[in-house]
């Protein structure tokens, strides 16, 4: 969906029908059979902890701050997540009857058909308040309960859309003056090769930028096929091969640190899967 239609939201299209909230910690798999789709739209907003969603066959795992999307006719499975330190609270919305330009009746879309928004930051504050100030409105039941309901999901349907949307304005002092897609993936490009030794997520290379993470990884992958991190990730390879072959002798912890991995084990397996060999494989090898 490009920009423009996302911005040419009326309010009947903004006119959802409420349906439910529920919020629980996840201690063990739904059970096979709910492994389902249904005819209503839901949202599931990961309070705390890591859990693990089946989602259309693929295994998805989410975290503090994960937002699922999951629409009518898409089959989902949650999933209990043994290895997290901390179960994941999961707070989800349903409803219905809403219309986005550009899209079928009831479906709310993310770039490149995904299913998880990852927030951080100011946008999981006011995710966090919204659902919050809606478990709180459900909890007392006064009069007015469902129009209150439904004026935050508003909000939380609008602020999903407009994380989607390149800014109508850039703030002064931004570092890019040119709207040119190529010049941003330029721009981009040339923070990572700069910085990739560092500690380096999309919500930090979208801040440098002045832009949305969700508008700067669909311009990126738009470009290049590749979203951000995986062009981060092979940088980082690229460099650590270059080490290996040209006789560096530092350890492979070393090795890692230097193109900006803490977790040898991690960075190794990274490496095999790009490589085919072990990093100290290529090492003998150069």
């Amino acid at each position: 969906m490009e920009n423009q239609q996302m911005r040419e939201i009326s309010i009947d299209e903004m006119n959802p029908t409420f349906l439910f909230i529920w919020k629980g910690i996840r201690q063990k798999d739904m059970e096979p059979s709910e492994y389902r789709s249904h005819d209503y739209l839901e949202i599931a907003y990961i309070f705390a902890g890591e859990g693990k969603y089946r989602i259309e066959d693929k295994i998805y795992l989410v975290q503090e701050g994960d937002l699922l999307i999951l629409n009518p006719g898409v089959r989902h499975q949650a999933l209990s997540c043994p290895e997290a330190e901390v179960p994941s609270t999961e707070f989800f919305v349903g409803f219905s009857d809403i219309r986005i330009t550009g899209c079928q009746d009831n479906f709310l879309p993310l770039p490149g058909g995904e299913y998880i928004l990852h927030t951080a930051g100011e946008l999981r504050q006011r995710f966090l308040k919204i659902c919050s100030s809606m478990e709180a409105e459900n909890a007392v039941r006064r009069q007015g309960r469902y129009f209150m309901m439904k004026s935050y999901l508003v909000q939380l349907l609008l602020l999903i859309i407009r994380e989607q949307c390149e800014p109508m304005e850039r703030p002064k002092g931004c570092a890019f003056e040119s709207a040119n897609r190529k010049y941003v993936v330029e721009q981009i490009i040339s923070y990572i090769e700069d910085h990739y030794s560092e500690k380096i997520s999309l919500d930090q290379i979208a801040e440098n930028m002045y832009l949305s993470p969700f508008y700067i990884s669909r311009i990126f992958k738009n470009e290049t096929g590749n979203a951000p991190i995986r062009h981060l990730i092979n940088i980082r390879l690229e460099k650590a091969k270059e080490l290996l072959e040209g006789g560096y002798e530092g350890s492979i912890q070393e090795v890692a640190a230097r193109v900006g991995y803490d977790d040898a084990y991690h960075f190794s397996k990274l490496f095999k899967k790009r490589y085919g060999i072990s990093p100290s494989q290529a090492r003998r090898s150069g």
